[in-house]
């Protein structure tokens, strides 16, 4: 069971996520946050996150309200406990300087979201497939 975090205040994104999540079938716990502020609360476990478990891994917007996903990573990153969970940033943007910044923050992959379904659903399985069970993730704590 892999516990994922997602930070994306599109509702519209979030619904296509929980149904490419689903499509796939990961063996999963989804948990969602809809800004920047809201996920630095949950990653350092501050109300309403008191008792929260650290994600194996975070999937993250670079748009969101509050504090924007480059604050985000860089405040994980900062952190011994945070900075070995890998950090998917998943983003409309295409301009290479927020790629580049992303990158230069330590995000550890960088995709440009998808405009349709199916296409989504690669993207998801293919995280899947290498995040979640290519890859040796750390020990959760």
């Amino acid at each position: 069971m892999f516990d994922i975090l997602l930070v994306e205040d599109s509702p519209g994104d979030i619904r296509l996520t929980q149904e490419a999540l689903k499509e796939v079938n990961v063996n999963h716990i989804l948990h969602v946050v809809t800004d920047g502020e809201e996920a630095l609360k949950y990653l350092f476990r501050e109300e309403p996150y008191t008792h929260a478990s650290l994600p194996d891994i975070i999937m993250l917007d670079l748009n969101l309200p509050k504090i924007n996903g480059k604050e985000v990573l860089a405040r994980i990153k900062e952190f011994p406990e945070l900075k070995r969970i890998p950090v998917i940033v998943l983003s409309t943007s295409n301009a290479e300087t927020d790629i580049m910044k992303m990158y230069d923050l330590h995000a550890n992959c960088y995709i440009t979201k998808p405009v349709d379904f199916a296409s989504y659903i690669e993207v998801i399985a293919s995280i899947e497939k290498f995040w979640l069970n290519i890859v040796r993730l750390p020990t959760r704590l």
